[in-house]
C-alpha cells in the first residue's frame, strides 16, 4: 500500500457532514492500520497565545487555533516549517513536520513558522481507503503554501482549481448543498 502521508485530502462532492464539508486535510500519518491528518482550512476564533502561554513563543503567521478535526478536540498539535527538516519531531513532507515536546514544553528550535490545531482527523484500518474508493476525497500533493495560506476560506476552491480538469467544476460548488 502506498502511503498518503504528505498529501492533501480535498473533500469531494459527496461529503455533506459539517465536520468535513469543503475541507482540506493534510495527511500526517498513514499506514495499513490507520491514518491521521489535520484540517488546514478551518480557523477558530481562539487565539493561540491567549489559550496557553507556551503557544505564545511560536512564530505564528496566523495567530488563530485551527479546528484540526473532530477527534480529541481538546488535544493540541503544532505543525511547523523547519529551517532544517532534522528538527521536526515527525517529518510530514519537505520541510513540514510536527513540533516535538520535551521537559520545557514545545520545542521551537529551527522553526520558521508554525500553525496550531485543536483535534485531528482520524481513520481506522481500511476506513480512509474505503472513503477514497467511494470518491469522497480528492488527492493532491501538499505544498508549504497550502498549510500557511493567508486565505484559508479559499483553500478548498484554490486546490481544486490547481488540480484542474473536472475538479474545476467541483470548486464552484456552494458550501450549502441545498443551493446546488
Amino acid at each position: 500500500m502506498d502511503t498518503l502521508k504528505g498529501q492533501l485530502l480535498i473533500a469531494g462532492a459527496g461529503i455533506f457532514g459539517a465536520a468535513f464539508r469543503q475541507t482540506v486535510v493534510l495527511v500526517a500519518e498513514h499506514d495499513e492500520s490507520n491514518a491521521l491528518g489535520f484540517v488546514v482550512n478551518r480557523p477558530s476564533e481562539l487565539i493561540a497565545a491567549e489559550a496557553a502561554d507556551e503557544l505564545a513563543r511560536l512564530p505564528l503567521p496566523d495567530p488563530r487555533i485551527y479546528h484540526g478535526g473532530p477527534v480529541q478536540p481538546g488535544a493540541v498539535a503544532v505543525l511547523g516549517e523547519f529551517e532544517d527538516p532534522g528538527y521536526a519531531g515527525n517529518l510530514i513532507f519537505g520541510s513540514i513536520g510536527m513540533l516535538g515536546a520535551g521537559p520545557e514544553g514545545i520545542s521551537v528550535e529551527g522553526v520558521k513558522r508554525a500553525k496550531v490545531f485543536s483535534g485531528y482527523a482520524g481513520w481506522g484500518a481500511g476506513q480512509l481507503e474505503s472513503e477514497l474508493d467511494e470518491g469522497a476525497w480528492v488527492i493532491e500533493d501538499a505544498r508549504v503554501e497550502d498549510l500557511f495560506t493567508r486565505e484559508p476560506d479559499r483553500l478548498w476552491r484554490d486546490v481544486l482549481r490547481r488540480k484542474g480538469g473536472e475538479f474545476v467544476m467541483l470548486s464552484t460548488m456552494s458550501a450549502d448543498p441545498t443551493a446546488n
